[in-house]
């Protein structure tokens, strides 16, 4: 039954207050919502310390995201109880990118409350919607990386496993973009300027972390001296499972200096001096991505990724040395059971330091012998890799590492020393394997493969989709997979359905509930029952007004907030990641101006009308991704205005595309365009979220589209181009791009008019640095002319398809049926029962209903519940 329903004697809800009303998680139960209002009162009364005479709209959605974690505070420190009581083996996720989002709607969620809450919030006589739109988005990732950190999180935790997020709390995120006269501009993202109400900061737990120095020989042992040290400083945030009482943790560390203050600078008049301790030491978590184009970017990059698994591998010690059956008496320290207990999964590259820095603790602090040692980290870890371009893979070199890190450039070397032994014993005289198979590159400067590190230190090595995987095996890692084949394992990626359809597409949400219940949030793979309702004439219709509903309130939303019309009978064709040669926005500019050209030459013909949103942010220090958005724009200005093109074709670009503006833009799209050089994607995850809200995919057979076409068939599909193969060998025949711009008449056309300046009067030079990319000699890296006509044919159908609009929505419900594959549950269940041996476990613990916040007996029931919470932190 829906919400908006059960409130028949109120004022009837706009479509824009029904916008996110979670209406399948049924009636609110009147007991709570009062005791939502009491709590919410207190908060604001108490923490916030105002009335509502002077109170805003920031002190109001802190006062009900307060109200929302003191329901998860009990729960919370239950399940760390738990834990800590039963001794699970635990799961430690280390990731530089946490792409979270915004928390509140999803904590609502995932706790059940949001009836309650919005309920309590409509007496009180505000709007749900206006108080989350205060919420700044944690966005302290990049892009896919981070955001399916997110996703696995709240997987983990939905399948009640004992994991934990370690990442660094970033003052400042990936950056805000702003587009001025068509160029991209970035500015910081201070997230934090307001606070944040979900972390818990925990100072008592600050742990030393150790740079530079040098290494001495102190009785016949190595020891790192004359360090200089910076406080890692963690502060926690909830991270609930879904309708299961289960809340994990993200321990995000913060860098803090050992001494903030020099007394004797300050006394002296030399005020700069006596804080630059502070200002150096916490640069180190300052920001999302330092520029390493320049030598101190590099090395402040190296500290960042140092920092992260130096803070999380003491802590993982702590841990396990102090869990015993929940014995607070005895300390474990036989590390001979560390990877029964501890599982360690490593987020691409970037933590791939964890191993030498196990190794460093477990020989010099621990005493192990190096053996032990090492079979013990090699068993703890596992490693996923996230990208075939081999530019992408990690590398730093020697002199670097010697300079900040000593001790573990020499772990590195014996590590790589005792690899090569090995692999020389199996392969004698083989002097090629002995160099393709080396952690140390000699080529040109010496530089350490972090990729390869983590691959020797490692028990598991996984793509993140079948085809990456596959490749992984036959180019970037083949002479690893033929020395250890056991190794190497695919877990395709995967997105969680709490997020991407009930949080963001609630009106799907109940279409699909009203039609096979609700066990799908929690098992995807239920929704292939829809395909039963193909031909129920009552569902099409159902999802069809769904569809144009959400079309509808997108159009209106961009022309509030970019001021571009659009119209919303149009075909909504959508690209949204990140700006990148390899992700061929360029293809689709290509089929823009094509589009475009076809128009003006046959100003009365029949064209289906189309709208092309392409968002995404480039790299501050990537000339052609930035402009590219210059490119989108530019066209974007000559064809929004062309009177003879009307509204039969537009173009938008999505401002600062974020993952709050992803759950607005994703539930509209009739199109998603995946179309990477085939080899080139690993996996993508904004496929699956499209998939999952009823869109058709436009794509190559690249990462996990190629299992995409799998579970939906070819014929509820847009595939085109090149395959792997055909790719491959196309370069190994050699690539001559100008030959099709020769051939294709309407290919030749568009670039034409690119680099002459067509779309540029003011500047017609402007664009002639892509076209030469393109056309140039060795040029079009990514093969987009190779691919342009099997593109615009593919695109031909796809508007001939959306001229009959049942057989198109037939078709985007049998993609919606056919997505259960790809929840990150799934995904997570692989990655527990095949990488890291533990069982997923399903049954609910148990719901702390005595004490409820805002009752009479206020303060959940825990057993000595003060100082459990006192004690959260140390589980």
């Amino acid at each position: 039954m829906s919400k908006s329903s059960s409130s028949s004697s109120k004022t009837p809800l706009t479509d824009k207050d029904r916008r996110k009303q979670i209406s399948i998680r049924g009636l609110p139960v009147l007991e709570n919502v009062a005791s939502v209002k009491k709590t919410f009162n207190r908060h604001l009364h108490f923490t916030i310390v105002k009335d509502r005479n002077v109170a805003t709209n920031r002190d109001y959605f802190l006062s009900i995201a307060y109200t929302v974690r003191d329901h998860l505070v009990g729960r919370w420190i239950r399940t760390q109880q738990h834990y800590y009581e039963t001794d699970p083996k635990r799961v430690y996720y280390l990731s530089l990118e946490y792409y979270m989002g915004r928390s509140l709607s999803n904590m609502m969620i995932n706790l059940g409350i949001e009836s309650e809450l919005d309920e309590a919030l409509y007496e009180l006589g505000l709007s749900i919607e206006e108080l989350e739109e205060v919420e700044e988005d944690a966005g302290l990732g990049n892009g896919g990386l981070g955001r399916l950190a997110a996703c696995f999180l709240d997987s983990m935790a939905t399948l009640g496993l004992a994991g934990y997020g370690y990442g660094l709390r970033y003052e400042f995120g990936i950056f805000q973009q702003s587009i001025k006269d068509g160029f991209q501009c970035e500015e910081p993202d201070d997230w934090l300027r307001y606070g944040n109400p979900w972390e818990v900061p925990r100072p008592e737990y600050q742990i030393p972390v150790n740079l530079y120095g040098r290494v001495i020989d102190q009785d016949g042992k190595p020891k790192w001296v004359d360090t200089k040290v910076i406080m890692a400083m963690p502060y926690d945030t909830p991270v609930p499972g879904y309708n299961n009482n289960v809340v994990n943790t993200l321990r995000l560390w913060s860098a803090k200096a050992a001494q903030k203050f020099n007394f004797q600078f300050f006394n002296d008049g030399d005020y700069l001096n006596a804080v630059s301790d502070q200002s150096l030491a916490e640069n180190v978590t300052r920001v999302l991505y330092p520029n390493d184009n320049y030598k101190q970017g590099k090395e402040l990059r190296l500290k960042q990724e140092y920092f992260l698994v130096a803070a999380t591998l003491s802590d993982i010690i702590r841990r396990y040395k102090h869990s015993k059956f929940g014995s607070a008496l005895t300390t474990r320290d036989d590390f001979s059971t560390f990877p029964d207990k501890v599982a360690i999964q490593l987020n691409d590259t970037h933590p791939a330091l964890t191993i030498a820095e196990l190794m460093r603790l477990l020989l010099d602090m621990e005493g192990l012998s190096w053996d032990k040692a090492f079979d013990i980290t090699k068993r703890a870890c596992a490693y996923t890799n996230h990208t075939l371009m081999p530019e992408a893979v990690e590398r730093w070199s020697v002199g670097l590492l010697q300079h900040v890190l000593p001790r573990h450039l020499q772990i590195i070397f014996e590590i790589n020393l005792r690899h090569l032994q090995e692999v020389a014993a199996r392969y004698p005289g083989d002097w090629g394997r002995l160099r393709d198979l080396s952690i140390v590159e000699e080529d040109g400067e010496k530089r350490i493969n972090m990729a390869y590190l983590a691959i020797v230190g490692s028990h598991a090595v996984n793509g993140v989709a079948k085809i990456h995987s596959d490749l992984l095996k036959t180019t970037l890692f083949k002479s690893f997979y033929e020395l250890t084949p056991e190794k190497f394992q695919n877990k395709t990626n995967g997105i969680t359905p709490r997020r991407w359809l009930v949080l963001s597409n609630p009106n799907l949400s109940d279409a699909i509930a009203e039609k096979i219940g609700e066990d799908w949030i929690t098992s995807l793979d239920h929704l292939k029952k829809l395909r039963e309702f193909v031909d129920n004439e009552a569902f099409v219709r159902d999802i069809q007004r769904v569809k144009q509903e959400n079309k509808q309130r997108l159009a209106e939303w961009l022309l509030k907030t970019q001021n571009q019309k659009i119209n919303p009978l149009s075909i909504y064709d959508m690209q949204v990641k990140r700006i990148h040669e390899y992700k061929r926005q360029l293809l689709n500019i290509l089929h823009v101006v094509t589009l475009y050209n076809r128009i003006r030459a046959h100003p009365d013909g029949k064209f289906v009308p189309r709208t092309v949103m392409i968002g995404g942010k480039a790299a501050p220090g990537y000339h052609m991704a930035k402009k590219i958005i210059k490119l989108v724009n530019s066209v974007g200005k000559i064809v929004n205005n062309d009177p003879i093109v009307g509204d039969r074709l537009k173009v938008v670009f999505l401002e600062n595309y974020r993952v709050t503006m992803a759950e607005q833009i994703i539930p509209a799209a009739d199109l998603s365009e995946q179309i990477s050089l085939a080899g080139m994607e690993a996996s993508g995850t904004s496929n699956m979220k499209f998939m999952l809200n009823g869109a058709m995919t436009i794509c190559t057979l690249d990462g996990a589209n190629v299992e995409m076409a799998e579970e939906v068939g070819n014929d509820n599909i847009f595939i085109f181009g090149m395959t792997v193969e055909e790719v491959e060998k196309r370069k190994h025949e050699g690539y001559y791009a100008r030959e099709f711009y020769e051939k294709n008449a309407e290919l030749k056309q568009a670039l034409d008019q690119i680099k002459n300046g067509y779309f540029s009067p003011e500047n017609p030079e402007l664009f002639h640095d892509i076209v030469n990319s393109l056309l140039c000699d060795g040029g079009d890296h990514y093969m987009l002319l190779a691919d342009y006509d099997s593109y615009i044919k593919c695109q031909d159908r796809v508007s001939e398809l959306f001229k009959d609009p049942i057989a198109w929505t037939k078709k985007s419900i049998l993609n919606i049926a056919a997505s259960g594959k790809f929840s990150s549950d799934r995904t997570i269940a692989d990655y527990a029962r095949e990488i890291w041996n533990v069982q997923p476990a399903l049954r609910p613990l148990p719901n702390p209903h005595e004490g409820r916040p805002g009752t009479n007996h206020e303060g959940e029931a825990t057993h000595g519940s003060s100082q459990a919470l006192a004690d959260l932190a140390k589980y």
